[in-house]
């Protein structure tokens, strides 16, 4: 069962304005990467369903922050149908983002009050996934659609709440071309993950990178 409501881990999102993507198959690392984004700031985190038996270490990743990261909303992105979503909900994830935007999922999340974050590509998705409920629409990949797609949508639809994810880097001028934009919040993995740091167990570095770019969020949203 979820820890958090779907309001508080959608507000969350938006205060924070940021939210690390990761996926490691060893739980140990998973669990210094939570650890350290957590000390940098983040209160919001994204594990990924990108591996055999991810499920298992979300799991005991989820029941170790609880009682390490207090405060810290963990939930499960790459989801593309309803029966993975009631697993990780079962799981006690508190919300489920997906790269596409799947109806059923709408279904299994609204039932139990979960926050659904779907990845839209098209007015029409986005339009549709705010009738269906969402409150924060994924624009995925960010990388193949741009500041630009984000400002037209933006024009018609200022209410969109809009979290890109694909194509953010910590890097202060990527950032601002993105809030200038319109998002209200990033979705940043590799960025504030290099495989160098994380193959050296260098966490407090990730902990720095963490802090540093929610510091340049903070500056670019108080000059917007």
């Amino acid at each position: 069962m979820a820890q958090y409501t779907r309001i508080k881990a959608f507000q969350t999102m938006l205060e924070s304005a940021m939210v690390p993507v990761f996926y490691n198959k060893d739980l140990e690392i998973a669990r210094q990467v939570t650890k350290a984004c957590y000390e940098g700031g983040v209160r919001v985190f994204e594990f990924t369903n990108r591996g055999d038996f991810a499920h298992e270490i979300f799991g005991e990743l989820n029941k170790w922050a609880t009682k390490e990261c207090p405060g810290m909303i963990m939930g499960i992105g790459s989801v593309v149908d309803a029966a993975t979503a009631s697993l990780y909900i079962q799981m006690g994830a508190n919300f489920i983002v997906g790269p596409l935007l799947n109806p059923e999922i709408f279904k299994v999340c609204n039932r139990r009050q979960i926050a659904y974050i779907p990845g839209c590509a098209t007015v029409s998705e986005i339009g549709f996934a705010q009738e269906s409920g969402a409150e924060i629409v994924k624009i995925f990949p960010g990388d193949v659609l741009g500041t630009s797609f984000v400002k037209s949508v933006k024009a018609p639809m200022p209410w969109t709440n809009v979290m890109v994810t694909g194509g953010v880097t910590p890097a202060e001028n990527n950032l601002k071309q993105w809030f200038d934009a319109g998002v209200a919040c990033v979705g940043i993995g590799s960025g504030l993950f290099p495989k160098e740091v994380i193959a050296a167990k260098e966490w407090a570095k990730i902990t720095d990178i963490c802090k540093k770019t929610l510091d340049i969020i903070i500056s670019i949203n108080k000059n917007t």
